[in-house]
């Protein structure tokens, strides 16, 4: 008989090292689209309850019902961001040419800021000093950035190349989506196992706060943010305001962060008072801000049922950092992984201050076990899964 040896490392810690090294190797060579599949888990989330709605209306057939989804996400959401982010990048070239033709001939201030009171002739004078004689916009702007307007428009001409990259994210997007839809309630079993592992204590109530989080933070700002833009949008286009297309775009990017819808449409409803249609000026200031009101009062308390509702700060710190580190995708990726740290950051916090008073809301003091709060009823649970 052959003699017994001894195993050096265990096998189960070796499997654990196994698994730890296969998961770093499958970052390296595939970091290109986590972005793409962050992307797609968060849309597959806020949008689970519509998705178990149309399974239950088609019979369950995951396939179908995530073509389905697929299908209605590229016809009311992909496609009209696309046609609204073409059309604003065409008046951008609009507004690059011009400061080039200003750059090269100079531009005399408009009529409108000459006219306004008090700081009129302060300002015509800076914009004759800045902008209308020729080559001082380029000076001005290499003062600002370092860059020439030259090297500005050719970065600019030259990011058309980005949008294939772009084209690129949003297909692994979209394929990714289609899984997450197919696959997404056996995939949840499998990380509901892991975690059970992980995080046998936290595990109950983790997998309860973080899928509400998300589609809280997805359905109030994003879904939000798009509507008041399309919304003003519409409205600066009635009011006949120059770039209306541009001008919603970026209300809709402003009205992600607390406070800026309003600050946008108040700046435009000040230029057209200035330019001399003070009824359109007035009528659109009014409007913003009885839409803005409807908004937080009605649409917002109803779509936004998440336990997590991020401060100005850390909402701030999430578009920033997620558009620097992840692009366009991270004006909705960035600020999701910050409510989660702060969903994480409060748990830990209920969890001190019960352990400090002794005081478990649903807990078993003579077994020490703990009762996990119900489920929210409009996002995905992962839950417990007995192993076999």
């Amino acid at each position: 008989m052959a003699p017994s040896r001894i195993a050096l490392i265990p096998p189960i810690s070796a499997a654990r090292w196994l698994l730890v090294l296969v998961v770093i190797a499958g970052i390296y060579f595939f970091h290109g689209f986590v972005v793409p599949v962050l992307a797609a888990l968060v849309i597959g989330f806020a949008s689970w309850p519509l998705y178990r709605e149309l399974l239950r209306r088609i019979g369950g057939n995951t396939t179908i019902g995530a073509s389905l989804a697929i299908l209605f996400i590229l016809t009311f959401l992909i496609v009209p961001i696309g046609i609204a982010v073409s059309y604003a990048i065409g008046e951008l070239r609009e507004w690059i040419g011009w400061a080039v033709e200003a750059n090269r001939v100079g531009a005399p201030p408009p009529e409108w800021m000459l006219g306004l009171p008090w700081a009129g002739a302060w300002l015509g004078e800076q914009w004759r000093h800045y902008i209308g004689t020729p080559g001082a916009f380029g000076e001005l702007i290499q003062l600002v950035s370092g860059a020439n307007i030259g090297n500005i428009y050719r970065a600019v001409v030259a990011a058309g190349g980005g949008a294939f990259h772009l084209l690129l994210s949003l297909l692994f997007m979209l394929i990714a989506l289609f899984f997450v839809y197919r696959d997404g309630a056996a995939f949840t079993r499998q990380i509901d196992l892991l975690g059970e592992r992980i995080l046998p204590n936290r595990w109950e109530r983790m997998s309860r706060v973080v899928p509400a989080t998300i589609s809280s933070t997805v359905t109030g700002m994003t879904l939000i943010a798009i509507g008041e833009g399309i919304v003003l949008g519409i409205a600066y286009w009635i009011a006949g305001v120059p770039s209306p297309v541009t001008l919603g775009v970026l209300t809709g990017i402003m009205a992600l962060i607390p406070g800026g819808a309003p600050l946008s449409f108040t700046l435009v409803s000040i230029y057209l008072v200035a330019s001399g249609s003070y009824f359109a000026g007035v009528a659109l200031f009014i409007w913003g801000t009885v839409e803005l009101f409807i908004v937080d009062k009605t649409v917002r308390p109803r779509l936004v049922g998440g336990p997590i509702k991020l401060p100005f700060l850390p909402t701030f710190f999430g578009l920033v950092g997620g558009v620097k580190t992840m692009g366009f995708l991270g004006l909705f990726i960035g600020p999701v992984l910050m409510a989660l740290i702060v969903s994480i950051w409060r748990e830990w916090i209920r969890e001190i201050k019960l352990a400090d008073t002794g005081e478990i809301e649903g807990a078993d003091l003579a077994t020490g076990s703990e009762t996990p709060p119900p489920p929210p009823a409009d996002v995905p649970v992962i839950r417990k899964v007995s192993s076999p």
